[in-house]
């Protein structure tokens, strides 16, 4: 210990003399600055009376009243002791920190008053991104394993009365407004806080996963806390650390802004441009983003063989698309993972062969954690799977559901079901996994005792509660290991994996590339539409438009090119038979294929998407629209605009991020120029559209004047 304390002495007194930088961080023997240039915090370091509190932070522009002076910073539990930035703490050193992404900041190790917990915390900011990311490192000190609880990375507490009163918080992706105390779900990956009265507020950014994922604003106390489930919550966190071993939290972001009216400037820009450039998700490294997806779900289910296929590769290649998914059907059983020879008699390889041959990427549908008890996987290892409250193995992806149990991450599983998915990638020339089916907890049942696994024999977890941070854990690395195989490879991480309907978050983002997020069925024509448009509303622009896989709409519907122009707001992607098509309307279809193509080609509108300025919601009786303009370069990209049972038969448009110096041409599909403009003129003036149909819509090419 004697050591510990002269190594502190040392490193504050040359702190003390000299200071210590680097980009944004800044140390002296008693607090630690962060700044970019855009957002400034000050920690009060414990070398004084033991604590670890933020006293400041705010934009370096302007007023910023909305925190305590002294916030806790963090706070989390240890065998149900309580341990908090307010605690008594002795600093042991400060080191510069950095990540992959252009990240800088510090790392702050400490010692807890009871000598049981050695803290790190951890944060990084960006180049000019008002974001300050962070996380905590608890290192197991005692001769035992403890066990990790309640854990708040974030803590900030506000004043009495204005902020709680005057604040509307907007959950689900930022979207949904609130009044009063909330307590954040598996939804929240992000939350904005926001002070219409001071036109303040604070961005809440949650990478924790799934279920385990918890943002709290004034909900027990007038705090505001972000990170991982309580232990009181329906799906608790829970990590039994070792003795002298560590565990890092998933990481959270915020950001705090001023001089804004709404919130949505922060939603278009700050938050995008982070996510994009600086989380690291997995979008961002694909050299080629899919731009038109086909997939065999409907209308033939699991009724696929190879003579099938292969017509509806030829006809799909006709239409233009660019990757070719085949679903559920084409295995033998659910665990083996075997083909069914009876129904591809040459097995997989030649028609994926003939799918390339066409010009597509083969993608395939496999169920990552389900195996059939009749399955020569579950008969000759039934301890790797998941077992309920009484001991029974389950399926967590229908509970009572005897035909396949969900296998458990945390056993052999692991490897076997890694074998069998770098085989299909490897060896059979797959470009594209749509995998599917709970490994946690259901999107279909309102039990949360049905979920993880209560096994005290599994390896990879102690008991039920650790379960499910390390069955999400476990899944992530997986991902990783098959993209170190196959860089290019594209998830679809599907919703009925990450346990929740709809479910999307920045946990699957930096681990697959997107995620299959509905089953619209039986609603042709414009009610498909206004569900497509509505969920890439409500996703994005928190979360990447191009992650966001909505099914299904279908080939041969007849209202088909208006499914088309609703999905190139988020990742276009089709069902349905496109046999049925007339030559016409193949022809038809390749000219929206290979007109997405060439947006991607000109302007990577794949990488972006923002709000159409004064196109809310879409709804019924309402206009809708989005933009997707490329903000790195303001060299342009596309605009959709939509009818959706308005009176109103033409609306004023304006286009905002473009250069507004340039001189932009707003152009239909076909190449006609509809206006000329610059673009402050765009964002200010804009231009008439008329939609006759009462329930219609079109799209445009904005681009730079020649």
């Amino acid at each position: 210990m004697k050591k510990t304390i002269l190594l502190s002495i040392l490193i504050l007194t040359a702190t003390e003399i000299y200071g210590v930088i680097n980009n944004y961080a800044k140390w002296t023997k008693t607090e630690l600055i962060l700044c970019n240039g855009l957002v400034r915090r000050t920690i009060k370091l414990p070398t004084v009376d033991g604590s670890f509190v933020t006293i400041s932070y705010k934009p370096i522009a302007g007023d910023f009243g909305y925190f305590s002076y002294s916030c806790s910073d963090f706070q989390f539990e240890v065998n149900d002791v309580v341990y908090s930035g307010k605690g008594r703490w002795e600093l042991l050193k400060i080191q510069v920190a950095d990540d992959s992404n252009n990240g800088s900041g510090a790392t702050v190790t400490m010692l807890s008053s009871d000598k049981k917990i050695e803290l790190t915390v951890k944060f990084l900011m960006y180049p000019n991104s008002p974001a300050i990311r962070k996380s905590l490192i608890v290192k197991n000190l005692t001769e035992d394993p403890i066990r990790l609880e309640s854990v708040d990375v974030e803590k900030f507490e506000v004043p009495d009365y204005y902020p709680v009163t005057y604040s509307w918080i907007y959950h689900d992706y930022g979207r949904r407004r609130y009044i009063g105390n909330y307590d954040g779900g598996k939804q929240d990956a992000l939350i904005i806080v926001h002070d219409m009265n001071t036109e303040q507020g604070i961005v809440l950014g949650n990478e924790a996963t799934g279920v385990m994922k918890h943002t709290s604003v004034f909900y027990e106390t007038q705090d505001i806390c972000l990170g991982l489930t309580h232990k009181n919550a329906p799906f608790p966190f829970r990590k039994w650390i070792e003795k002298g071993e560590s565990f890092e939290t998933p990481q959270v972001f915020t950001m705090v802004y001023n001089h804004q009216k709404t919130p949505d400037e922060m939603l278009n820009t700050s938050v995008p441009d982070f996510v994009r450039k600086y989380m690291g998700i997995r979008l961002s490294e694909l050299k080629e983003k899919p731009t038109f997806v086909y997939n065999t779900w409907e209308p033939f289910y699991k009724n696929i063989n190879e003579k099938l296929v292969m017509e509806l590769a030829k006809a799909a290649a006709d239409a233009g698309m660019k990757e070719f998914v085949i679903d559920d059907g084409w295995q033998d059983n659910y665990g083996d993972w075997g083909i069914d020879y009876k129904k591809f008699p040459g097995g997989l390889k030649p028609v994926f062969d003939y799918i390339k041959s066409l010009g597509m990427k083969p993608g395939l549908w496999v169920s990552i954690g389900s195996a059939s008890p009749e399955s020569k996987a579950y008969k000759a290892h039934p301890e790797w799977f998941v077992l309920d409250r009484n001991g029974t193995p389950t399926s967590l992806h229908a509970p009572g559901d005897k035909e396949k149990y969900t296998a458990c991450f945390g056993t052999g599983w692991y490897d076997y079901i890694k074998g069998i998915l770098l085989k299909l990638s490897l060896d059979s020339g797959l470009e594209y996994f749509k995998l599917d089916f709970a490994v946690v907890t259901s999107a279909y049942t309102y039990d949360h005792t049905q979920s993880g696994c209560y096994s005290t024999k599994h390896a990879g977890h102690k008991d039920h509660n650790e379960s499910l941070y390390t069955n999400y854990e476990r899944l992530w690395q997986l991902f990783d290991e098959l993209h170190a195989a196959k860089p290019e490879l594209f998830i679809d991480c599907t919703f009925e994996t990450m346990g929740g309907t709809q479910l999307i978050d920045y946990a699957l983002l930096k681990h697959a590339e997107g995620d299959w997020l509905s089953n619209f069925e039986g609603a042709a024509g414009e009610k498909t539409d206004i569900r497509i448009r509505n969920m890439a509303w409500w996703r994005s622009p928190a979360i990447p438009a191009t992650s966001l896989v909505i099914g299904n709409p279908q080939m041969q519907d007849k209202d088909w090119e208006t499914h088309i122009k609703s999905i190139a707001g988020a990742l276009p992607i089709i069902l349905g038979d496109p046999r049925k098509l007339s030559a016409t309307d193949l022809k038809k279809y390749r000219g929206y294929a290979d007109w997405l193509q060439k947006m991607e080609r000109n302007y990577s509108i794949m990488n972006f998407r923002q709000d159409l300025p004064g196109f809310g919601e879409p709804m019924e009786g309402m206009w809708d629209g989005f933009q997707r303009i490329n903000t790195d370069t303001k060299s342009g990209g596309i605009i959709g605009i939509f009818r959706h049972g308005s009176v109103e038969t033409k609306r004023i448009v304006t286009v905002r991020y473009l250069d507004p110096e340039k001189t932009y041409e707003v152009k239909e599909i076909d190449g006609k120029v509809v206006t000329s403009l610059t673009g402050k003129e765009l964002n200010e003036k804009g231009f008439t559209v008329e939609l006759p149909g009462l329930y219609s819509g079109n799209l445009y090419e904005i681009c730079v004047k020649q």
